[in-house]
């Protein structure tokens, strides 16, 4: 039996250059755990990943019903900028929180859960130039690769991506 069979899990990807190793590896190592993936975007086009992957989302991310998964995931990358200031993707961070979910991003996406007031008092990291963005919003910033602090997973980057899968799969398995 697969420890994560049953489980639901929503990666949101930018439209345009989400980063192809931090979707990619997480969505396999939950996969292998056997958790279901659904991917959502701004664009119910296919997704360019900014090394050249091409992913079809499922749905768009301000139809997801963050309560009927178990995860949410903010991808990184260059476009994952696109979420930072929405109010629509902060909506879907704060509904996963108050659902009780696993709340999650990697990359230069954990701004988007700062900026959603998710982070204030709690440890994550960040890509390093985005340090200063979550500090300013109340996170305890840590230069790690992978911070879990509760419900919340973290990563700071594309050689992180394997790991936070793992530290996801570990969250989702608690």
């Amino acid at each position: 039996m697969k420890p994560l069979a049953g489980k639901k899990v929503l990666m949101v990807i930018a439209h345009k250059d989400f980063r192809d190793e931090e979707y990619r590896e997480p969505r396999k190592v939950l996969e292998d755990a056997g958790a279901q993936i659904a991917v959502a975007s701004s664009s119910l086009n296919v997704c360019k990943g900014m090394l050249g992957m091409q992913v079809k989302p499922d749905l768009l991310y301000t139809d997801a019903m963050a309560g009927d998964y178990d995860a949410v995931i903010f991808v990184g990358g260059n476009g994952a900028q696109e979420y930072w200031e929405d109010p629509k993707a902060h909506a879907v961070a704060r509904d996963a929180d108050k659902a009780g979910k696993i709340v999650s991003a990697i990359c230069i996406a954990p701004v988007t859960l700062a900026n959603a007031g998710l982070l204030k008092g709690k440890e994550a990291t960040v890509w390093p130039s985005e340090s200063g963005q979550i500090e300013g919003k109340g996170a305890r910033y840590r230069k790690a690769g992978v911070v879990r602090d509760g419900r919340f997973v973290t990563a700071d980057g594309p050689a992180s991506a394997a790991a936070f899968g793992k530290k996801l799969v570990e969250a989702l398995g608690s």
